[in-house]
């Protein structure tokens, strides 16, 4: 096929950029409404103002729901990564129908509607007693974290040559030291970009904190749903542009990962 044949034409390109600016045009008004000079949700008046985020940075209720949202995003993504690693790569070494099945199962989070297995959550959380606490939610995190880990290591481990880890397995290593330092080091760049999906899943989480956690836990995605139906602050504008520049920011490193490795 030539590359003329590949090159997108001028309406595939307007169709594009069409279904782009739908997508993010909603997600940039945000941006002039934190920046808002009123009382209200609205846009600027009389001028820009920037003390709706002054107000987020100095108020004790958005910092410790930051705390929260840090605290377990990072904790959620740390224990994901770690068994969503180590489930492709089992799987990728069965390679039977046993491990195909083992690599749907860990995948329903994702096929499955939300409101589906946060019902299933809350029912066995009740009966393990940990409904309202930090450990239930980090739990149902890194369940939900886990398939974004399973598709992308997967993804990787797919092009990798086999005869690295034959050849260290000849050479004495045993199936740990194979995979620690033949395996991870060739999929490092897959296993980073996981953990920044699992991170912005859990950063961005919100159905699973209203039906799970109790009203000591308010991450930043509670936080605003909460005054969404309580006030209309303006400085919940100011925390969902900055959670969109974190979340940009994190896209935009798994990018560099991924140009950095090719």
């Amino acid at each position: 096929m030539s590359d003329a044949a590949l090159t997108p034409t001028a309406p595939t390109r307007i169709a594009s950029w069409v279904v782009i600016c739908f997508l993010l045009l909603p997600l940039l008004v945000i941006v002039p409404i934190s920046l808002t000079d009123q009382d209200y949700l609205s846009m600027p008046v009389d001028g820009i103002s920037l003390r709706h985020y002054a107000n987020l940075f100095t108020s004790r209720e958005w910092l410790w729901s930051f705390t929260q949202s840090l605290i377990i995003a990072s904790i959620s993504t740390l224990l994901a990564v770690s068994l969503g690693t180590l489930c492709a790569i089992g799987c990728w070494r069965l390679g039977n129908r046993i491990s195909e099945a083992v690599r749907l199962l860990m995948l329903l989070p994702m096929i499955v509607p939300t409101i589906v297995y946060v019902l299933g959550f809350y029912r066995l959380l009740v009966d393990l007693k940990l409904l309202g606490t930090y450990l239930g939610v980090i739990i149902s995190h890194v369940v939900t974290g886990i398939p974004y880990v399973v598709v992308i290591v997967s993804t990787a481990l797919a092009s990798f040559d086999l005869r690295y880890d034959q050849a260290a397995r000849s050479l004495g290593a045993t199936m740990s030291q194979s995979i620690r330092l033949v395996l991870l080091p060739n999929i490092k760049a897959a296993v980073a970009s996981s953990a920044i999906f699992a991170f912005i899943h859990s950063w961005d989480e919100l159905l699973i904190v209203l039906f799970i956690a109790g009203r000591s836990i308010f991450t930043l995605p509670r936080r605003i749903w909460d005054g969404i139906n309580d006030k209309l602050d303006p400085t919940m504008a100011a925390v969902a542009t900055m959670l969109l520049l974190i979340s940009a920011a994190l896209l935009f490193l798994d990018l560099a990962l991924r140009k950095r490795e090719s």
